[in-house]
């Protein structure tokens, strides 16, 4: 047996070498997709070994070398919080509004962005309170401590470890961003609701990306809509257009709200792209808004391009619409229900289906590819 053995060895050994002398190359395209996924996935793969390595050696960070790095992180974050917004005048400014039925479900939106926004800004004071009177001596080291000195060593989002007793995390957002990014998305984010809770009128551009709970604007699209034309709530939906405005910067001076619908921004796409400027061909208008353009192919090396300004509008559901877990099918050959999640995690974070137009016969291709729109990068 042994010297059949040892005889067979040559042979496959020739054969694996036929295989690869002659077989495909293994790649992202044998697959149908984008030879961005490769360049994706090994990104994240090293990422998530650093990440790994990282958490591995970050323990007794207030009292090893890590010290001076914990201290000098809660003084930066200390600096940059923003003040809790004052709900007293917001609710009081809110009351004649909330009974306008063109403003009553965004006004209901920014109260509810407001109030979890300032429950965050409350959580991360105390506990950074907490971590400088432990540093000075004033107060004992609990365990809640040490995960934020944890957290700040590694650059990590407080609380993203589930064992963690540092909760920032189960206020906040799903997020894949490092600390230091994600808190100045935090800052970002107080600024619009600052700016919104001025007069509390509604931004003709949102940056949908900036809300604890993006689905909770997307319906009020939908209720604002639905009480004007009188059509019944459960018998609507969205779908998205692609303007021709490449961020909210770029809509002219003297924009309004389209016809049943309004503007969101800050979306990227994962998998295809979407034409800017002359690469858009013949734009229409649609409802007060100035759209057009096809879905493309991704450049190399571009792994997530930002779309533009997205109109979103609200209409009747059609009969011939199939109703899923995911939302409304059209079964058009011209249009990919395109998934839109929160974060690169994609599963937990989906918030609702896209219709992006695209040529005829080519939806299997963006299928197969994973296309998808994004709410935020991961860095």
């Amino acid at each position: 047996d042994s010297d059949d053995d040892s005889s067979d060895e040559p042979a496959f050994a020739e054969l694996g070498e036929w295989r690869e002398r002659q077989g495909p190359k293994e790649g992202p395209p044998l697959f149908g997709l984008h030879p961005n996924a490769e360049i994706g996935y090994l990104t994240s793969s090293t990422g998530n070994l650093f990440t790994t390595i990282i958490s591995l050696g970050g323990g007794g960070a207030a009292a090893g070398g890590g010290g001076d790095v914990v201290k000098a992180t809660m003084s930066d974050l200390r600096d940059r919080c923003p003040e809790a917004l004052e709900m007293v005048l917001i609710d009081r400014m809110a009351e004649p509004l909330l009974e306008i039925p063109s403003e009553g479900p965004y006004v209901v939106c920014a109260l509810q962005e407001c109030r979890r926004m300032n429950v965050l800004l409350g959580v991360i004071n105390k506990s950074l309170s907490d971590l400088e009177k432990g540093l000075n001596g004033q107060l004992n080291m609990t365990q809640a401590i040490e995960d934020l000195c944890t957290a700040f060593v590694i650059s990590q989002w407080p609380g993203r470890n589930p064992y963690a007793l540092c909760v920032w995390e189960k206020f906040s957002w799903p997020s894949k961003k490092s600390l230091l990014p994600q808190y100045a998305d935090m800052v970002k984010r107080h600024g619009q609701l600052v700016s919104w809770t001025e007069t509390l009128a509604t931004p003709i551009s949102v940056w949908l990306s900036g809300l604890f709970n993006p689905m909770a604007y997307l319906t009020g699209v939908t209720q604002v809509t639905s009480r004007a034309t009188g059509e019944a709530l459960d018998k609507m939906t969205q779908e998205t257009h692609m303007t021709v405005y490449k961020d909210e910067k770029s809509l002219p001076p003297d924009a309004v709200f389209p016809e049943n619908g309004a503007y969101v921004h800050g979306l990227f796409i994962e998998g295809a792209r979407w034409p800017f400027g002359d690469e858009v061909e013949e734009p229409y208008e649609l409802g007060g808004a100035k759209v057009g353009g096809l879905l493309m192919e991704a450049r190399l090396k571009e792994l997530m391009p930002a779309v533009p300004v997205v109109y979103i509008k609200a209409v009747l559901v059609q009969p011939s619409w199939e109703p899923s877990a995911v939302g409304y099918l059209r079964h058009v050959d011209d249009v990919y229900e395109c998934p839109v999640f929160i974060t690169t995690m994609r599963g937990p974070t989906y918030v609702f289906l896209a219709t992006l137009k695209t040529e005829k016969d080519t939806k299997n291709k963006w299928t197969l590819t994973g296309t998808a729109i994004m709410m935020q990068q991961d860095d």
